[in-house]
């Protein structure tokens, strides 16, 4: 039986090209467009946030998914950078997202080719089941970088 989950953010405009959002889930802040959109330097964009909902979503799975497969991680970042297109019309649509994890993983008894194929494994599960990931219409793209430790 399928079930849904509702999320709410509440956005106000401050003036100018500035505005404030509330998360549901407590976090607040001011944000404004991009500086080359007329918005200001320094501060959450549109643009920020949707690349690092990519980002955060594909994360919090692969960190779910490392638990599943009983992957001993030592570490995870994740740079990401998100590509837009921008029409003659002025119309805008990021056609592709790609995340370039660094991820330490220990070995411990076993061999690193095992444990990274396993972890290639993790990471494919978590694109595949990352909600924001399955929500857009942009390529996402992964290009991991995997070091194994004992």
């Amino acid at each position: 039986m399928s079930r849904t989950a509702t999320y709410h953010t509440r956005v106000t405009w401050k003036g100018e090209h500035w505005g404030h959002i509330q998360m549901g889930n407590g976090p607040e802040m001011d944000f404004s467009a991009p500086p080359d959109a007329h918005g200001h330097p320094g501060v959450l964009t549109p643009e920020d946030t949707f690349v690092a909902a990519v980002n955060t979503c594909i994360t919090m799975m692969f960190l779910w998914t490392t638990e599943r497969f009983k992957l001993d991680l030592v570490s995870y970042e994740c740079e990401a950078e998100g590509t837009k297109l921008i029409e003659l019309d002025r119309t805008e649509i990021f056609t592709s997202v790609t995340l370039r994890p660094r991820i330490v993983l220990r070995a411990n008894d076993e061999e690193r080719s095992s444990v990274e194929k396993r972890a290639r494994r993790a990471l494919e599960s978590a694109q595949k089941y990352s909600l924001v990931a399955n929500s857009v219409k942009s390529e996402i793209r992964i290009d991991p970088v995997f070091e194994v430790v004992y």
